[in-house]
């Protein structure tokens, strides 16, 4: 092994040896209790524990819960993964428009509410959803509309709480597109006027294919939390209307937790997993032909 190499593996050991403490441990674990019925009876005597091999997933597969709980799950990923990157783009190109005044007050406001506790803003926003009491409600019926009960109609519940999301988490991924514009040399833009493109040739052959490796990492980033929603709904919904919010994290905490079936709350989160690893593989890999 050559000194190069000996210096680069010494100074990658201490993330490696992190990484695998506290990821490949954690996985390979829980796969192997995914393979087993631990359950309350195996807390109290591990003997009561039994290798049952792919059985847990068998049942999992078979489950109209499951598959409800990961079609909801994939359908708050898919509709406010795209939402949160749009509002989060366009905020990006109003605080940095070089036309605009006060940018670090703005910059502030907006990135406020990924600093606010999930749980008191979903609380918060669960008062203002109040079919009698909430404010939306009242701005609707100030304007001729009827009010409508947003966190127990089964069509719209989970819209509600995807916009809760948005709203969450747009600010990150504003500071993350903020860097991103920043980066983009002006000459590009001085081109692009020379040759008579316009603000929006100048956005959609400039500035979109600059922010191309930004769009990556904000797009596996937004992805891998929204495929773990739970908070939001376990608070404004507490999965319902009719199983209509309820997630898949959700899921796996009340298989876990509630009814302690260990091995089979494991089997959830090893298929949440693989679930999260293809998306981000899917994101990479149409990254790579873009």
């Amino acid at each position: 092994m050559s000194r190069e190499a000996r210096a680069a593996l010494l100074f990658l050991s201490p993330a490696l040896l992190v990484l695998a403490i506290f990821f490949f441990v954690p996985v390979l674990a829980g796969f192997a209790l995914s393979v087993t019925d631990f359950d309350l009876y195996s807390i109290g005597d591990v003997h009561n524990l039994r290798f049952i091999a792919l059985e847990n997933y068998v049942t999992l597969l078979r489950s109209n819960v499951f598959w409800t709980a990961f079609l909801n799950t994939l359908y708050f990923a898919v509709a406010g993964g795209p939402l949160t990157v749009a509002a989060s783009l366009a905020a990006a190109l109003l605080v940095n428009a070089k036309a605009a005044r006060w940018k670090p007050f703005f910059r502030t406001v907006y990135f406020a509410p990924v600093v606010t506790t999930l749980v008191a803003v979903a609380i918060v926003f669960r008062f203002l959803y109040h079919p009698r009491f909430g404010m939306i409600n009242r701005v609707l019926e100030s304007i001729g509309l009827h009010g409508v009960d947003w966190l127990s109609d089964p069509l719209l519940a989970m819209p509600a709480i995807i916009l809760v999301a948005v709203w969450k988490n747009f600010g990150y991924n504003m500071i993350i597109f903020i860097a991103g514009l920043q980066s983009i040399p002006d000459e590009l833009y001085e081109a692009a006027r020379i040759d008579g493109a316009g603000e929006w040739k100048q956005f959609r052959h400039v500035t979109l294919p600059m922010l191309g490796p930004t769009f990556l990492f904000v797009g596996i980033v937004t992805a891998i939390g929204y495929l773990q929603l739970f908070a939001e709904p376990y608070v404004m919904t507490h999965g319902g209307p009719l199983n209509r919010t309820l997630s898949a994290v959700m899921l796996m905490y009340q298989q876990g937790f509630k009814f302690f079936r260990m091995g089979y709350a494991a089997a959830v989160a090893f298929l949440l997993f693989l679930t999260i690893a293809a998306a981000t593989a899917l994101q990479m890999r149409l990254q790579e032909r873009r």
